[in-house]
């Protein structure tokens, strides 16, 4: 299944979509820490993910380990698409 790209977003919005794939949505929440970071939801749980130093798992709950496995995989795969992103959301 590919991966749908959001289109642009006004800075007002709290959680802007950078991309979905299948059930995942990746996205960022505006009113938190300035670490770059991706949040992904799907309908059996979340996670958070920081970009720097490298990418790493923060946090997950309700997802199992094959679903951060693949949710691993499509950050790896969409890096550059979400640094982009970042940086135009929220400036640096």
């Amino acid at each position: 299944m590919s991966a749908k790209h959001a289109g642009r977003w006004s800075r007002n919005t709290v959680s802007p979509t950078v991309f979905r794939h299948g059930i995942y949505r990746f996205y960022f929440f505006s009113r938190e820490e300035v670490r770059p970071h991706v949040h992904v939801a799907s309908p059996q749980g979340e996670a958070k993910f920081w970009l720097d130093p490298e990418i790493a798992l923060c946090r997950k709950h309700g997802l199992t380990a094959r679903q951060v496995s693949v949710i691993w995989r499509l950050i790896v795969e969409h890096e550059s698409e979400i640094r982009k992103a970042w940086q135009t959301y929220f400036g640096g």
